[in-house]
């Protein structure tokens, strides 16, 4: 597919004008970098295809008559590189580019996810009482939002045909300060308020809500607030009286001075002070970030544990200097990752083992002997979807509830650049470690041992229908 001329629907962002010699300049670099770095660039398309797209997106960025039209076309054309850690990353944008491109009231004033093609609110922020949990939009400003999501799975980005993934991204749930959902509907119709075709809880005809849209202050100041920097990310509960529930949806950890090693442990102490036999981990909203998971497989083991076979991969010794300039990012070491890896053909060096754990988990401390759960679902798609592969390949513990993001045939993380384009101010992620299986792989995330996904009616009555599962297993 090619990047693609973006059509735009309402009044274009300011931006300074661009000579045809400025865009094709940043496309310039960011072919090079992307040829030069990027570890999964051809692992869904051949190198003759991705020369194509890149010569459609020279040609496409030249049209661009404003920001917005250019983070469209840029963005379109990421997302066809299949990979769910390449896009023009809302979080690294410059606080001008942002402000520019995110900050408008175009927002629709509800929160939802999708069944399928079929959107259900799942908490109403506007002033429409009728718009409550359990309702069905149909259309949008006349737009079937079938046909909206479809248009929308073009820029989302995920692993190969992942497309669960793209969905889910595509869902507006209060938890990130900017939704992939607001930010592409947002800047393809813009609008200060909108005429909803819904069909509400109870009913069979369809009815028409008028509503205003929100800015993105309105829209952050509903969302959970994440925890601050040094607090306590995860949550330990007890649902049922030996049962324990581990919710942990965020497993960043490089910018925290939380002692989340110390937490865990507090955790095993306290399950085993309260006689658990059940452990319930619930990940579904948790993208991944560190290893985390590794330190809770080192309490379900006995043994060394080896992990599962994928080569850690990368495309370069060091990088071109030419492009260094443009290369941002926390650790001046990416510079020269690959130093000391093995040429192993095809463009590809293999790194090492990792010398801490050689690609192996050590038992620690008394092993858990209860039953153990995870909740899955597709937002896991980095550590946390390895770590769903690595339980479900050892039958360590039952997944429940979705099918993972990521996939099997590998996915591309580990270390990032943040290439900024300087013409036109946009910013592009670059992960620069690529993970391969030794052996063939599906397309596609890792499947639950019990699958379990909210209905219409479990959204209505907000009911938890993979935890009540989960609880029936562990306890």
């Amino acid at each position: 597919m090619m990047a693609g001329a973006v059509a735009l629907g309402a009044a274009s962002v300011a931006w300074p004008a661009l000579s045809a010699s400025d865009w094709a300049g940043d496309i310039a670099i960011l072919r090079k970098a992307y040829t030069a770095i990027h570890p999964g660039l051809y692992r869904y398309a051949t190198p003759g295809e991705v020369a194509a797209r890149f010569d459609a997106l020279e040609a496409d960025f030249a049209k661009a008559t404003d920001l917005r039209s250019a983070y469209l076309t840029l963005s379109r054309f990421l997302a066809t590189v299949k990979c769910g850690h390449t896009y023009a990353n809302f979080f690294n944008q410059s606080d001008k580019v942002a402000a520019a491109l995110f900050g408008g009231r175009n927002k629709v004033p509800f929160e939802f996810r999708w069944l399928g093609t079929r959107m259900i609110v799942t908490a109403n922020r506007s002033r429409e009482a009728r718009l409550e949990p359990g309702t069905e939009v149909l259309a949008i400003d006349g737009r079937p939002v079938a046909a909206i999501l479809n248009e929308l799975m073009a820029f989302a980005r995920a692993d190969g045909g992942n497309d669960a993934k793209r969905r889910a991204l595509l869902e507006v749930r209060g938890i990130d300060a900017y939704e992939t959902f607001d930010v592409f509907f947002g800047l393809l119709y813009p609008a200060s308020a909108y005429r909803l075709t819904v069909r509400l809880p109870g009913q069979s005809g369809e009815s028409v809500l008028e509503v205003p849209a929100l800015d993105l202050a309105e829209r952050q100041s509903t969302q959970r607030k994440p925890a601050a920097k040094d607090a306590a990310k995860w949550t330990l509960s007890f649902p049922a009286e030996r049962t324990a529930l581990l919710t942990m949806p965020d497993w960043v950890m490089y910018n925290t001075k939380w002692d989340w090693r110390g937490f865990l442990d507090a955790t095993f102490a306290e399950m085993k002070d309260r006689r658990a036999t059940g452990l319930i981990v619930d990940l579904r909203e948790n993208e991944g970030g560190n290893d985390c998971g590794d330190e809770i497989i080192a309490r379900l083991i006995d043994r060394d544990l080896p992990l599962e076979a994928y080569e850690r991969r990368v495309r370069y010794r060091r990088t071109p200097s030419e492009l260094d300039a443009y290369l941002d990012t926390w650790d001046p070491s990416f510079k020269t990752l690959g130093e000391k890896a093995e040429d192993i053909g095809g463009g590809f060096l293999r790194l090492p083992l990792n010398p801490e754990t050689q690609n192996m988990i050590r038992p620690k401390g008394p092993r858990f002997m209860g039953k153990v759960v995870v909740l899955t679902g597709p937002q896991n798609s980095s550590a946390t979807f390895q770590f769903a592969s690595t339980i479900k390949a050892n039958r360590l513990a039952r997944l429940v509830g979705e099918a993972t993001g990521g996939n099997q045939r590998g996915i591309n993380g580990g270390a990032y650049f943040f290439l900024r384009l300087p013409a036109s101010g946009l910013e592009a992620d670059v992960p620069l470690i690529g993970y391969f299986p030794r052996q063939a792989k599906p397309d596609g995330g890792v499947e639950p041992d019990i699958a379990v996904a909210p209905t219409l009616a479990d959204i209505a009555a907000r009911r938890d229908p993979a935890l009540a599962a989960a609880l029936r297993l562990a306890g």
